[in-house]
């Protein structure tokens, strides 16, 4: 079975609920997409690797007896879907009965948003193997020009472009499909450093439309000079000091507090979120919502992962918790009227800073660029991070620093935010600005 447009999408997501329901299954919902991707890597003035796949895939989730599995399939040729649909149900009937599994109930469908996401950039389709090159080395040629010392060993650039179409439908009443475009772009640099260490930094764009992507002297130039800026760095010393994130690296630190919020973590009692809905998480700085709606979204949809239509929804305000992520599954278990599944694009409430500002600002304390490794608790909300980054002195950058730690718990950590910047990060669905934090322990020497 051809699946070239969303029209053959939904004809195999149609053909797979019928094919499960006539074969005994009480309901059933199907995921139809296809994708086809371009790669491009180069390295040290060679091309390096160039990939060209398109990838279908049918995802299943069957409804037997008061039981449930959810399956997937390649191979979507009408005789080999049936024997598939066939020999899943007779595994379904085997597995443990859950008397929450079912479809979200067909209210949850209604009040779709009927508005233009604009997802699908058709330059995608006019893209040439010359122009994909051309980007690669452009990416090189400026992280190199950004050294003027001859301190970069190496440069590793890449670019790459989706067109991926999904199409969903269920035996109660939901259909539903999308389409949309993504680009991509990186730059990689090691450089050489005096005690014969090579660190190495990058910088990255993602966009759904090529014209949203960072241009390449641009991005090269600062992975160029993000790695130059790792030169010398030393360990600082320990000690309680204000701390900066830069808005690309604050993802991590958001990404750490919405895990928790999801409704699996607040029903298994594994989130130190659990019954904090209406109560004070962080200062009145920490104020965001999800937004499905934002025209070229990294995360914008109609609707999310089982249908339910997709709507504004407010996640902190003032520093106070509204809203889980929960989907119709768990919604039963928890007795709550289900939200979504997980988040799409962030929308924060900013301030009106630039980061040189608010590092104006700050005066004496680190600005943090990255995070390396360590972990966090989405039991207890305790949290220890590996960082690098710069020493402020004066409200202006000095002394570049790594191999230091910063530990502590969310509940007091979002308390101390005292600023948020003017610049949400946009190539990523996280949108996080500069992040400001008071009184923060970092360990060094």
């Amino acid at each position: 079975m051809s699946t070239t447009n969303t029209t053959n999408l939904a004809d195999a997501a149609r053909q797979a609920v019928d094919l499960a329901r006539k074969k005994g299954a009480s309901e059933a919902a199907a995921n139809a997409s296809r994708a086809r991707s371009v790669e491009v890597q180069w390295r040290d003035g060679q091309l390096e690797k160039i990939s060209e796949a398109t990838t279908r895939n049918l995802s299943v989730q069957l409804y037997v007896d008061g039981r449930y599995s959810a399956v997937s399939t390649s191979d979507l040729r009408p005789e080999a879907l049936e024997r598939f649909i066939t020999d899943s149900i007779a595994m379904t009937r085997v597995l443990a009965r859950d008397e929450y599994r079912r479809l979200p109930e067909p209210e949850l469908y209604l009040g779709r948003a009927q508005v233009d996401l604009s997802l699908e950039d058709p330059r995608q389709a006019e893209l040439t193997a010359e122009q994909r090159q051309r980007f690669v080395q452009q990416l090189e040629a400026a992280a190199r020009a950004a050294d003027g010392k001859g301190a970069i060993l190496s440069v590793t650039t890449g670019f790459g472009d989706t067109l991926r179409e999904t199409y969903r439908a269920s035996s109660n009443g939901f259909e539903g499909g999308m389409r949309g475009t993504q680009f991509s772009a990186s730059a990689d640099v090691s450089v050489r450093d005096s005690d014969g260490r090579r660190p190495e930094e990058s910088d990255y764009s993602v966009a759904r439309f090529l014209e949203n992507l960072t241009d390449a002297a641009t991005l090269g130039r600062r992975a160029g000079e993000r790695a130059l800026g790792r030169l010398g760095a030393t360990k600082g010393a320990s000690a309680v000091l204000p701390m900066a994130v830069d808005n690309r690296a604050a993802g991590r630190l958001v990404s750490m507090l919405l895990g928790p919020m999801t409704g699996a973590a607040i029903q298994q009692k594994r989130s130190f979120l659990d019954g904090k809905l209406g109560e004070q998480i962080g200062s009145e700085w920490l104020a965001l919502s999800d937004e499905p709606h934002l025209k070229r979204g990294l995360g914008s949809r109609l609707f999310d992962g089982e249908g339910l239509a997709a709507q504004p929804l407010p996640l902190f305000e003032g520093g106070v918790l509204r809203s889980y992520f929960i989907d119709s599954y768990y919604g039963r278990k928890l007795k709550a009227r289900p939200t979504t599944g997980g988040p799409s694009n962030l929308s924060w409430k900013l301030g009106n800073k630039s980061r040189d500002a608010l590092l104006e600002d700050l005066k004496e304390g680190i600005l943090v660029t990255g995070f390396l490794g360590g972990n966090s608790s989405a039991v207890t909300g305790d949290f220890s991070f590996g960082i690098q980054g710069f020493r402020v002195r004066g409200g202006k950058l000095a002394e570049p620093v790594g191999e230091m730690n910063i530990s502590g718990n969310q509940l007091d950590l979002w308390k101390r935010l005292v600023a948020v910047g003017d610049d949400p990060f946009l190539h990523s669905a996280l949108r996080t600005p500069t992040l400001v934090f008071e009184g923060v322990q970092f360990a060094g020497v």
